[in-house]
């Protein structure tokens, strides 16, 4: 699991593909050349935002004609939601364990 959350985080970790992944997942299907006007970089820099979350499998793509449509795959985020599930636990339980002790500490 940590090794899928890992590609995960690398493929959110820049900023443009942030954008990209969010637009497509709030928007829906987009070409790239929407996708270009819209992100303030090239086009072939675009394609390679997308080639990197084509690879997360956090997008899909279909042709049509001379235009790829690319859509968002939310449900790839579930690694990641459960690793930080997992984390959440582990943060919630050493603050608590940490209140306890101040609490012990005041009396």
């Amino acid at each position: 699991m940590q090794a899928i959350a890992g590609d995960l985080f690398r493929a959110l970790s820049d900023p443009t593909r942030r954008a990209l992944f969010e637009w497509l997942a709030r928007d829906g299907e987009q070409t790239v050349h929407g996708l270009t006007a819209r992100a303030g970089v090239s086009q072939p820099a675009v394609s390679k935002h997308l080639a990197v979350l084509k690879l997360a499998k956090l997008v899909r793509f279909r042709r049509e004609g001379r235009e790829t449509h690319y859509s968002a795959q939310p449900k790839a985020l579930v690694p990641l939601v459960d690793w930080m599930s997992h984390y959440g636990v582990f943060w919630r339980d050493r603050f608590d364990r940490l209140e306890s002790l101040l609490n012990k500490m005041e009396k």
